[in-house]
């Protein structure tokens, strides 16, 4: 398989300006590699550093060290180092993520908010709407909502959309933070279908998965950060165990 993701020798510290100047140790030297058609699971407890290091893997936070090597159209390219336009491009085809919340434009129908990305990546605008149809759909968005703003939706409505948007385009790279926390037993069964449909079209996924049951259908192994400021790999056997 294809390693479609490799970090390597990541460390991330935060300075709390306002609080003296006082540095918090958030990692130190992750080493994480994903391959095509694997999910990867980071495990471990509250405040060890699983958003902080998916942050970093999409850029939104710089790491002190290290690299995050990714395939984007046929190169390896270096994330950290690569120029701001760089990375707006290598998002915009290559690495999509999933946050825990939906920020569109004001005033955008639903709709149109799950399109865009893929009209972005040159799908043709009917193309991508009937998509964005398909999979609002499949999340149970009712059609009477496509064309309101999301901003007036539920939370789990919310979500709903934010991961359709991020499932309309093939990305090789997926990165989701808790994707399934405001969602309904019928709708996580629904996101646990889309992951695992990715998987089999070889996209290699990072996630954040708090409910135990989604955890265990779709993470091929658990990536293990501990409480001091390290990084360790739990191979598929001890999956079971860790996840109980």
């Amino acid at each position: 398989m294809t390693i479609r993701l490799h970090a390597k020798g990541l460390t991330k510290t935060f300075t709390l300006h306002t609080q003296g100047g006082i540095v918090l140790p958030v990692f130190v030297n992750i080493e994480l590699t994903v391959k095509s058609g694997e999910c990867v699971c980071l495990h471990g407890p509250s405040g060890a550093g699983k958003s902080t290091l998916l942050r970093s893997l999409y850029a939104n936070y710089k790491p002190d060290e290290g690299q995050i090597l990714v395939e984007h159209r046929g190169e390896r390219l270096d994330l950290l180092a690569a120029e701001p336009w760089k990375v707006v491009e290598i998002r915009r085809s290559t690495i999509g993520y999933v946050s825990q919340f939906l920020r569109v434009i004001p005033r955008v129908g639903a709709l149109d908010v799950v399109a865009e990305p893929a009209i972005a990546n040159g799908m043709p605008a009917e193309q991508a709407r009937a998509l964005a149809k398909t999979l609002l759909t499949r999340l149970r968005i009712p059609e009477r909502l496509w064309s309101l703003a999301p901003a007036t939706f539920s939370g789990g409505e919310q979500q709903r959309v934010n991961i359709a948007r991020g499932f309309i385009v093939d990305y090789p790279i997926l990165l989701l933070d808790e994707p399934t926390a405001s969602l309904d037993a019928a709708n996580r069964a629904t996101v646990v279908e889309l992951i695992n449909e990715a998987k089999s079209r070889g996209a290699a996924i990072v996630g954040i998965f708090h409910d135990e049951e989604v955890r265990e259908a779709v993470a091929d192994r658990l990536f293990e950060i501990g409480s001091q400021a390290t990084a360790m790999a739990v191979p598929p056997a001890a999956m079971a165990k860790a996840c109980a």
